[in-house]
């Protein structure tokens, strides 16, 4: 049986593919069609898992979106109908958006149903996708769900708890009660890019202090208890505009409204102050969860925690047991929820499993790679075996260059985790400037992440925990080892930390302990393999274009070697 989940077709889009004994192929459309934003059906994604699955339309028992348009849009127009009487054209304007969103989201389900006509067209709240996506990854038997991200079929967050096969809505938080929401209007205001661009937020926040952070807890909880409740004197009327804050907001804070006038201090007192807040309201709603429940397992999912600084705050503070982040929470990992909620209606007789790796995209041949290297008239050499590969990769890394490796099937989700990855020695001088300055073109503040094998993890770093295996929490540096590595923390000895698994990507695991034994430890620098403002790689033409496009000394590709003299 096979069961094709989507995600919501709104923005992000993406495909996943899952059988009974779990998923055989994930995908974002943006990898394929290298575009950072899609939307619509992710059509090049859905005939990637058929194909990888060797499956047609035929085979495939459900699809399942990741939206209840209908839903969505009785929410979304419930507000705005509100909103009439204090904002009457903004609230027309969004009414009549919301009512053109929703005829193109029900198009498209016509759409789905005449290309599966043989299977089952299913849709799920979008919440509720982002909550299975954590709970049936997670292996739990029973847990509390957070799912909290900018806006989903009308509800900004939602709190539910799974037991057993089962996941049951305990709490909902309407629109426009929205901590990612108000978290994409700040990386606005600070000259970044909404939607793409809060993780610059996230790291810019460790260089400052939260000077304003009062200001921005009483704007999320208004009525005074835990859950989010925005004090609408700090936005626009109806919440509209580009920038929705009102001028009580800017008043409060001293500051003036074109963000061409904001120093470099105030925008990182900015960045601190609603990265604070945002861990202090998440951290006690999950802890009264906790005492309320008796619950020691806690599943994340959602935009907002793409956030690493939020949940390792999570893990520190908020007393479970057992944290995990379901680590491709945008929008996309709704697919992989999506396709669990049809299995577990069609079939919940189906024993669970859970998420052990995310290497679920593209994959190619010798052959295939060697024609485009042909191709492209590139000179190289062929490694006759893996253990060569990784001796004269390790003999680049040591002369303090800079690798492209590209090995294996893709991942799903945002993050390199060393299939597509730029990889350095740490020790290598220089290293940091030149990954920034010459290929990654961005800012100093923002930290590379740290691949070490899972044995050798607890030797360097305390307590690494589950979600450091998808990089989607930190480390902390043990006292004896910050000599050692001190020069990569982020902040008070922590680091982006990616704990590799033998089992789970033993070449990567490999070239690690072949590093090891010749540098001062198993520890790679590992950063996304792609060009400043694309997705990551996916095929072999996607990693030779970013290879000469870019400052990368070397690309390993296969069982083929380039290098730049």
């Amino acid at each position: 049986m096979y069961f094709l989940g989507l995600s919501a077709l709104g923005h992000d889009t993406a495909a996943a593919l899952l059988t009974e004994n779990g998923f055989v192929a994930a995908i974002e459309e943006s990898k394929l069609t290298r575009s950072r934003s899609t939307t619509g059906i992710p059509r090049l994604a859905t005939d990637f898992c058929l194909r990888r699955a060797g499956i047609s339309w035929r085979d495939v028992t459900a699809v399942a979106v990741a939206s209840r348009p209908r839903r969505s849009w009785m929410r979304r127009t419930a507000f705005r109908t509100r909103s009439l009487a204090t904002a009457p054209i903004s609230s027309a304007y969004y009414l009549s958006k919301a009512t053109g969103e929703l005829a193109v989201d029900l198009n498209n389900l016509r759409i789905m149903r005449s290309l599966s006509e043989h299977a089952s067209l299913l849709t799920f709240d979008h919440h509720l996708c982002h909550a299975a996506s954590a709970f049936y990854a997670s292996g739990f038997d029973r847990s509390l769900i957070l799912t909290f991200d900018e806006q989903g079929d009308g509800l900004a967050g939602e709190v539910t708890l799974g037991e057993a096969g089962d996941i049951r809505v305990v709490r909902e938080t309407p629109f426009p009660h929205s901590l990612a929401w108000i978290y994409s209007q700040i990386t606005e205001l600070l000259g970044y890019r909404p939607h793409e661009q809060e993780h610059k937020t996230q790291w810019l926040s460790l260089t400052s202090e939260p000077k304003y952070l009062d200001i921005f807890l009483s704007m999320m909880r208004s009525s005074g208890g835990v859950y989010p409740k925005l004090d609408s004197r700090y936005f626009t009327r109806g919440f509209a505009g580009r920038l929705a804050f009102s001028k009580h907001f800017y008043a409060r804070l001293g500051i003036s409204q074109s963000t061409a006038q904001l120093s470099d201090e105030v925008r990182a007192n900015l960045a601190s102050s609603i990265q604070k807040a945002c861990e202090i309201v998440v951290t006690e709603i999950a802890q009264s969860l906790r005492k309320k429940y008796d619950i020691e397992n806690l599943c994340l999912a959602g935009g907002l925690f793409l956030n690493t600084l939020l949940v390792s705050e999570i893990e520190k503070s908020a007393g479970f047991s057992n944290v995990f982040v379901q680590p491709a929470s945008g929008n996309e990992g709704a697919a992989l929820g999506a396709a669990w909620l049809a299995r577990q209606k069609i079939k919940p007789s189906l024993s669970r499993c859970a998420l052990e790796s995310l290497y679920l995209g593209s994959e190619y041949t010798s052959e295939e790679i060697k024609n485009v290297l042909d191709n492209c008239k590139a000179s190289y050499r062929w490694t006759p075996s893996g253990q060569h590969a990784i001796e004269e990769t390790v003999k680049l890394l040591n002369s303090g260059r800079i690798v492209g490796w590209f090995q294996g099937a893709a991942e799903f989700g945002p993050r390199a985790l060393g299939n597509r990855s730029l990889i350095a020695s740490p020790w290598a001088p220089y290293v940091k400037e030149n990954l920034n300055d010459f290929i990654k073109h961005r800012e100093a503040f923002r930290p590379f992440a740290l691949s070490v094998p899972e044995e050798d993890a607890s030797t360097y770093f305390e307590t690494p925990t589950a979600a450091a295996q998808f990089m989607a929490t930190l480390g902390t540096l043990r006292p004896q080892h910050r000599q050692l590595l001190g020069m990569h923390a982020v902040s008070q000895d922590r680091v982006r930390l990616h704990v590799v698994k033998r089992q789970a990507n033993p070449f990567f695991w490999s070239l690690l302990k072949v590093f090891g034994s010749q540098a001062p430890a198993p520890i790679l620098l590992n950063a996304s393999f792609n060009l400043f403002g694309e997705p990551l790689v996916v095929s072999p033409r996607d990693a030779v274009r970013s290879y000469f496009c870019s400052g990368v000394d070397a690309l390993v590709i296969g069982s083929f070697l380039l290098a730049k003299t």
